[in-house]
């Protein structure tokens, strides 16, 4: 198993067991991300699955929806994705993504992967469970989130509708690494509903 796959595998456990730690009436609790609840986090989540699927022609297999099962839906989208990591041939196969031209596992790597680190601070900022990133995934990626494009704060610059990161919450600088890394996403680490 390839390193991108192993960091897909932990990031996916880590983020399923945010999912099923979630009380049934806190799905509609508001998340730090603007306009999403609790259960659009895990939408957003498993859309963005779909979208490492997509250059290779493929879609979500069947399952439950989010509004039916957020868990479930996450634990089919993640078999879709594993597949692609177990197949070398798909795993190492280019594709053009946003990035420009990738492999299918650099791709799944730069965006779903690291995507569950940081919604899933926000699914648990949103529902009251612990909130900690694991310090060496804060440490890993804080080198290269200090020169953020300023094109990935532009709301649009991806596609209509996407915004990827907010504007920086200025952090004092000595803060926590953690707070520091949610500021230059555009995250208040004292977020609360």
């Amino acid at each position: 198993m390839s390193d991108i796959a192993t960091r897909y595998r932990n990031r996916a456990d880590i983020f399923a067991a945010k999912v099923a730690a979630v009380e049934p009436g806190r799905w509609s609790d508001p998340s730090p991300c603007a306009e999403w609840t609790a259960r659009d986090v895990v939408g957003h989540i498993v859309d963005m699955h779909a979208v490492m699927l997509r250059p290779l022609g493929r879609s979500l297999s069947p399952a439950p929806s989010v509004a039916e099962d957020p868990l479930a839906a996450f634990v089919a989208a993640r078999a879709d994705v594993e597949a692609l990591l177990d197949d070398p041939a798909t795993a190492k196969r280019e594709v053009d993504a946003p990035a420009g031209r990738l492999t299918v596992e650099r791709h799944i790597d730069q965006v779903v992967s690291i995507d569950m680190v940081m919604h899933g601070w926000d699914l648990a900022r949103a529902t009251g469970q612990d909130d900690t990133i694991d310090p060496a995934e804060v440490e890993a990626m804080w080198p290269g989130l200090q020169h953020l494009p300023d094109e990935m704060r532009i709301p649009g610059a991806f596609g209509r509708g996407v915004v990827v990161f907010g504007p920086e919450v200025r952090v004092p600088d000595d803060a926590p690494l953690q707070h520091r890394l949610l500021g230059l996403l555009g995250r208040d680490p004292n977020w609360s509903a």
